[in-house]
């Protein structure tokens, strides 16, 4: 299945990896953490290792390392701006369940 970006994510990313002026695309992994159990990791990437998947979104790649994306496939990845609030939206269909703040979740 892989993972999809929105038109929205799309743009934010390329704004700010332009402004970066570096990177090959965005890192998505899960670590274990929080009241759940597990929590996503989103950074820019400036290189891509041999345990990688990489998946296009437009033109951004995105790139997870195998043992995260049993937790991740599937996964589309937002931009909000909600008032003075914005950031990446994980919408999981993977998750089970998630902590009362939203930190950490579970498959």
């Amino acid at each position: 299945m892989g993972i999809s970006l929105t038109d929205r994510a799309v743009e934010h990313v390329k704004g700010y990896m332009k402004k970066r002026g570096r990177g090959v695309g965005l890192r998505l992994a899960v670590r274990t953490t929080g009241c759940s159990g597990l929590a996503y990791v989103l950074e820019f990437a400036d290189e891509i290792a041999a345990n990688d998947e990489v998946f296009m979104a437009s033109d951004i790649q995105v790139i997870i390392d195998r043992k995260s994306l049993v937790y991740l496939d599937g996964t589309e990845l937002d931009f909000t701006k909600e008032g003075l609030n914005e950031g990446f939206r994980f919408r999981n269909p993977n998750v089970k369940d998630e902590c009362g703040c939203g930190e950490s979740f579970t498959i």
